[in-house]
């Protein structure tokens, strides 16, 4: 089956993709001088610039921004730390209301320092979540849940499924209010066989954003080694179709982490190889 290129104007940078070598204002003028109309900042480069500063600048070059990165992290061995995982996500959704995301991503934490009990983990991810998104919606900001491959379970996120993220989602916001959904990173997904299903039970209210990249074989660090779109084996436009199916018409976020290839290149070259990529290879 053929699939007809993407729209180039729903390209969308993560700015994970050149954090090495550009702060946020870089970033911000780089997709302007390119022509890649959305961006989503992470919140470490944010704060270099403040999240004020950032959202006039995005809006005097007429970006959008599709998300920011990240809030989550909830479980924690003691109240404490609970709370403080609390409190940052707090401010996460206070600098994602200023820059007026579509979304804060949540990358939600794997076993506190020490547990082996994940169950327990999984609890306090959904009780976490749970309280703030009660915050965000009364500060109009939706919150996208991202399952992270297994290979991630213990450090960084115990939902590693759509499914699993699905069911906190139906559990939270039963109503399907688009205050909580999903984000679809192929890099964290393309193995799942029940992807596409999952892509079609969630729907274009639980469909949040849509992270892009490609899986290299052999890769050679689990966190910092995904590749460029059409050098690896995930079949991009398959799963962009079932996104379409499933009724997703927002941006399309190149994020890579690539110590030893992307980082070290000049960014404005990165760019534009993702925008050739993204009509070749999406």
């Amino acid at each position: 089956m053929k699939i007809a290129p993407p729209d180039p104007g729903l390209l969308s940078l993560n700015t994970a993709t050149v954090r090495e070598r550009w702060n946020l204002r870089e970033m911000i003028e780089g997709c302007a001088r390119h022509g890649i109309r959305g961006i989503s900042p992470w919140r470490d480069k944010l704060a270099g610039l403040g999240a004020k500063e950032a959202a006039k600048l995005i809006r005097d070059n007429g970006l959008t921004v599709t998300g920011l990165c990240r809030g989550g992290m909830f479980p924690a061995a003691d109240r404490k730390g609970r709370q403080s995982a609390l409190d940052d996500n707090l401010r996460a959704i206070e600098d994602a209301a200023i820059l007026g995301a579509r979304c804060l991503v949540l990358v939600v934490g794997g076993l506190p320092a020490g547990s082996k009990d994940l169950a327990g983990a999984r609890e306090m991810v959904r009780d976490g979540t749970g309280e703030t998104l009660e915050r965000a919606r009364s500060a109009g900001v939706a919150l996208a849940i991202e399952p992270l491959h297994p290979m991630y379970c213990a450090d960084r996120a115990c939902v590693n499924t759509l499914a699993q993220a699905l069911d906190l989602c139906d559990e939270l916001d039963s109503g399907a209010s688009g205050d909580l959904g999903v984000a679809v990173d192929v890099y964290h997904v393309w193995w799942d066989p029940q992807l596409q299903q999952g892509i079609g039970r969630a729907g274009d209210k639980r469909l949040l954003a849509f992270h892009i990249c490609d899986w290299l074989v052999p890769t050679t660090d689990l966190l910092n080694d995904r590749g460029m779109m059409g050098d690896g084996v995930i079949d991009l436009p398959r799963i962009r179709s079932w996104m379409t199916a499933a009724g997703y018409r927002g941006f399309h976020e190149v994020e890579i982490f690539s110590a030893r290839n992307w980082w070290k290149r000049d960014p404005d070259d990165v760019l534009g190889v993702i925008q050739r990529r993204h009509q070749e290879c999406c």
